[in-house]
C-alpha cells in the first residue's frame, strides 16, 4: 500500500474517532457546525477515495464541489466558535449580535482576499483559480482567528482546556502548514518533491485530528466568566450597535413620513 493510501485511510479512521467522541461528549449541542464539518470530512474522504479508485475521471469535478462545501462549513465553524466564546454575556447581547459576528468575519475575509493569491494562479485551469483563491483566503482567516484567540485568551478567559481554543488550534495548525506548502509550491515545478509536500499537508491534518481526539477524550474545563473590564467593553459595544441600529430605523421612518406628506 502506498503512503498516500495509508495516510488517507488512517485519516478517515481518525475522523471517525473524532466524530464518535463529539457525539459521546454531546458536543453537537454547542458545536453543531463543527460536528457537521467532521461528518462531511469523513463522507468526502470516503467518496473521494472510492472515486479515485473506481472512477478517476470524475475525481476533479467531485473535488471542486468538495472544496466549495468545505470552505462554507469552515466559515460556519469560525462563526460558531466566536459565538461560543461570547457565551458568558450572550444573554445581554441583542439578537442581531450573531449576524454582526458573522459580518465581522466576512469583512476580515474580504480584507484578506486581495493578498491571498500566494499560489501562481495564472498557471492553473480557469475553474480552479477562484476556488484555490478562496481556499487560501480561508486558510489565512483560520490562522488569524487562532492567533487572535490565543493572543486574547486572558481577556476572553479561555485556556487550552476550553473547546473553542482546542478546535481553533487544530484548524490553525493545519491551515498554517497548508499555507506554507502553497508558498513553496508557487516556487517549484511539479515532481516527486511536490508530492512529498502534499503528503506533509495530509500528515498535518492527521496531527490535528489526533489532537482533537486527545482533547475531546478529556473532560471540558468549566467555562469561566469574563473579567469585569471585558464584560463592560462587550456590553458597551453591543449598546453602541443597538443605538446605531435604532437611529437608522428612526431615520428611515422619518424619511418615509416626509415622503408621505
Amino acid at each position: 500500500m502506498s503512503l498516500d493510501s495509508t495516510l488517507w485511510i488512517v485519516g478517515m479512521v481518525a475522523e471517525a474517532a473524532v466524530i464518535a467522541l463529539l457525539f459521546y461528549r454531546r458536543a453537537w449541542r454547542t458545536f453543531p457546525f463543527f460536528c457537521i464539518y467532521m461528518v462531511w470530512g469523513l463522507v468526502s474522504d470516503l467518496g473521494n477515495y472510492a472515486i479515485q479508485r473506481f472512477a478517476p475521471s470524475s475525481f476533479t469535478t467531485t473535488y471542486l464541489i468538495g472544496l466549495v462545501l468545505d470552505s462554507a462549513l469552515q466559515f460556519g465553524v469560525l462563526v460558531e466558535l466566536a459565538w461560543s466564546i461570547l457565551r458568558p454575556v450572550r444573554a445581554s447581547l441583542p439578537k442581531i449580535a450573531l449576524l454582526v459576528v458573522g459580518a465581522l468575519i466576512v469583512a476580515v475575509g474580504a480584507a484578506i482576499w486581495p493578498f491571498a493569491g500566494i499560489h501562481n494562479l495564472a498557471r492553473l485551469p480557469p475553474q480552479w483559480r477562484t476556488l484555490v483563491h478562496v481556499q487560501q483566503t480561508a486558510s489565512i482567516l483560520r490562522i488569524l482567528f487562532f492567533l487572535a484567540l490565543a493572543g486574547c485568551s486572558q481577556l476572553l478567559s479561555i485556556g487550552w482546556r476550553d473547546r473553542e481554543l482546542q478546535v481553533a488550534s487544530g484548524l490553525g495548525f493545519y491551515s498554517l502548514v497548508s499555507l506554507a506548502v502553497e508558498i513553496v509550491h508557487s516556487h517549484q515545478a511539479m515532481g516527486q518533491q511536490y508530492r512529498y509536500l502534499n503528503q506533509f499537508v495530509v500528515a498535518s491534518y492527521l496531527c490535528s485530528l489526533l489532537y482533537w481526539i486527545f482533547s475531546f477524550a478529556t473532560k471540558e474545563a468549566e467555562r469561566r466568566e469574563f473579567t469585569p473590564q471585558m464584560q463592560g467593553f462587550l456590553l458597551a459595544v453591543a449598546g453602541t450597535a443597538r443605538t446605531a441600529r435604532i437611529a437608522l430605523v428612526d431615520s428611515a421612518a422619518a424619511k418615509s413620513r416626509k415622503r408621505g406628506e
